[in-house]
Order: C-alpha cells, then structure tokens, then sequence
C-alpha cells in the first residue's frame, strides 16, 4: 500500500461513524478511546477531535495528522475493519511520538495488530527436552 491517505481508507459518512459507536469493540487509554468494527473491508480510519480536547484548531489538527501518519505506516498490518479514535483531553499536552505510542497501544490492545514476535533470550519451552524444574546432575563433582 502507498503511503497516502486516499478517501477509501477513511471513515467519513456520519453514518458510518454512527454504525460504529453502536457496534463497535472499545478500548481506551488515557489520551485516546479507540472503537473497532470488525468488518471486510480493508482499514479505514475516522478521528473526532472535538474542542473540548483542544479549543484551537492547530492543536487539533497537530493530534489529528500525528494519528494519521501512524495509520498510514501501520495500514498494511492492521486487520480489516473500521477503526474511530476519538482523543481525550491528555492528548492536548502529548508530544507527537506520545500520540503514536498512545494509538499502537490500543491497536494492539483491541487485537487489531499481530502479536510481537518473541525475540527474547530465554529459550522457548520446546527448545528443551528437559523441564526447566527438574535440576540436572552436577558434572563438576564426578
């Protein structure tokens, strides 16, 4: 997918914001409420910033483009479906990169993004034939 934000990957019609709200999983987090429609159509993002966020319109616009640059650059992994960010007052004060911390946050909490992948040190439970409770016999002692 390009990175541009064509209006098929927007949520626009009061309708479609209207059929979200009723049907929709929410999470939210202290800067954002997040409402997901599953559905099969491909993702598709609508924000509501309201002045009681925010009472200027470059504050406004400044969280509406932080959320919009996420969701172009996370479009191609997220699941189908209708995705509505409505911002709450603390996203007022939020740096940018706090904005997008704050949406891949509830992205990820809703289920909408893939799991991370485990690259961790400690080895996986089938990396061992041998539960990691069981103490093995020691060789420095024989």
């Amino acid at each position: 997918m390009t990175a541009g934000f064509p209006k098929q990957a927007r949520v626009r019609a009061r309708a479609d914001f209207d059929r979200v709200f009723k049907h929709a999983r929410r999470t939210a987090s202290p800067l954002m409420a997040l409402h997901w429609l599953d559905d099969a159509s491909p993702p598709r993002l609508g924000l509501a910033v309201s002045r009681k966020v925010d009472p200027n319109a470059v504050g406004r616009n400044r969280i509406k483009r932080a959320l919009r640059e996420q969701f172009r650059s996370l479009r191609a992994q997220l699941r189908p479906g209708a995705y509505v960010v409505v911002a709450r007052a603390a996203s007022a004060d939020a740096t940018a990169a706090a904005l997008r911390e704050g949406f891949v946050a509830v992205l990820a909490r809703a289920g909408a993004l893939p799991p991370p992948a485990a690259d961790g040190t400690m080895p996986g439970a089938s990396s061992s034939s041998t539960p990691s409770h069981v103490p093995t016999p020691d060789r420095c002692g024989e």
